[in-house]
């Protein structure tokens, strides 16, 4: 069942899909322009460089080779479709050439450790990968001198997170009770330090970089085959025809179709290219409409019925890591200052992210796939 808008801050309950960019206003932002995407081997980085080539950018592309087979990355052919760097975030050297190489007029900032669970067996990676690998792309940035606008994208899961009823708003405390949520909380703090030793709105002029950063919610679509993410985990078993195994049915998340944070990322960076940059210069939160923030089982139940077979089983374990049990964002800010809101409502999210799986499964070619991703972008833009 749907969370009651009551339980809404005050406001978050008239945000609907009223308000968005275009595709036209977007393609007026990016086409010609040069790109870097970091994090586009994975789920969420392949999608955005795919809309930045639709849109006429010139793109190039800095991460680690994909870690799933298959890969997004893979099917859309995007290592010949961009400037790929397959190398570590890490490795502030190699990083800085590609940045200089690059010369980019923007930086959208993906690449991370992005999983809760391997961040309990990996914490030191999660932490270098995650909060240094983002000092790395910032003084890369800082060497080249050249104006740019930054997107750093973090999480919704950067809060310190009291598990109470309200949407998380942008000013409220970083923090994470496991290493992957403090470390999205301390990439944060990392961006508003080098904005405030750097990169100062208020000297814009001077220095040339516009810094903000980006929250999203937990993101589903097509694509996305990495570990503990209960819609791979879904797909997996129904195109076995196995029961799927939910570990944590109850638990709330703010669920919202790939497209949805990903026109936000663009409309925030289009916005730093802008006139009026410097009032952007800020963390923002790019969540769900509330009806979209929905429990775990309500995700199974709807990729069941898109589908149209398959069933769930309860596989709570209460011996395993913690993971946050209530999650929800307030998107106030975004609807109010950039003019953006979500489109896609839960429904149409799982419907639009079977369809894609579902061509998958039957053989589509990575050519029909990549049709696909296009023309769920092209509806998406034009509010279909």
């Amino acid at each position: 069942m749907p969370l009651p808008l009551a339980n809404a801050r005050p406001g978050c309950d008239t945000i609907r899909a009223m308000q968005h960019p275009t595709e036209d206003e977007l393609r007026r932002a990016y086409a010609g322009r040069r790109v870097l995407v970091t994090g586009h081997t994975g789920f969420k980085g392949a999608w955005l460089a795919r809309w930045l080539l639709d849109l006429g950018a010139d793109v190039t592309g800095y991460a680690l080779a994909p870690d799933t087979s298959p890969s997004l990355y893979g099917l859309l052919d995007l290592g010949a479709h961009t400037r790929s760097h397959l190398a570590d975030i890490r490795d502030l050297a190699t990083l800085q050439r590609a940045v200089s190489e690059a010369a980019p007029d923007v930086v959208l900032h993906l690449a991370a450790q992005p999983l809760v669970r391997r961040s309990y067996a990996e914490p030191l990676r999660t932490l270098e990968t995650n909060v240094m690998g983002t000092a790395n792309v910032l003084e890369a940035v800082r060497a080249t001198a050249k104006p740019c606008a930054v997107v750093v994208v973090t999480s919704d899961k950067c809060y310190e997170n009291r598990e109470h009823v309200f949407g998380y708003r942008e000013d409220e405390a970083m923090g994470g009770h496991d290493p992957y949520s403090m470390s999205k909380g301390a990439t944060e703090l990392v961006v508003a330090s080098w904005r405030r030793s750097f990169f100062d709105p208020a000297r814009l002029a001077k220095h040339g970089v516009a810094v903000a950063s980006a929250r999203a919610g937990n993101v589903v679509g097509g694509g996305d085959w990495a570990e503990d993410r209960i819609v791979p985990d879904c797909v997996r078993a129904l195109s076995r025809g196995e029961p799927i195994a939910v570990r944590n049915p109850r638990s709330v998340r703010p669920w919202q179709h790939v497209l949805e944070p990903l026109g936000g990322y663009l409309l925030l960076g289009a916005k730093l290219l802008g006139p009026d940059a410097a009032h952007h210069c800020e963390g923002w939160n790019f969540g769900p409409a509330l009806d979209s923030t929905r429990t775990v089982r309500d995700v199974a139940d709807a990729l069941v019925g898109a589908w149209g077979s398959g069933r769930w089983e309860d596989h709570s374990d209460p011996a395993a890591v913690h993971e946050a049990k209530l999650l929800r964002l307030a998107i106030d800010k975004a609807y109010s200052r950039l003019g953006w809101a979500p489109r896609w409502d839960f429904a149409r999210t799982f419907d639009e992210t079977a369809a894609w799986y579902r061509a998958w499964s039957e053989g589509a070619s990575p050519d029909a796939l990549a049709k696909l991703c296009s023309a769920q972008i092209a509806a998406y833009a034009a509010g279909r």
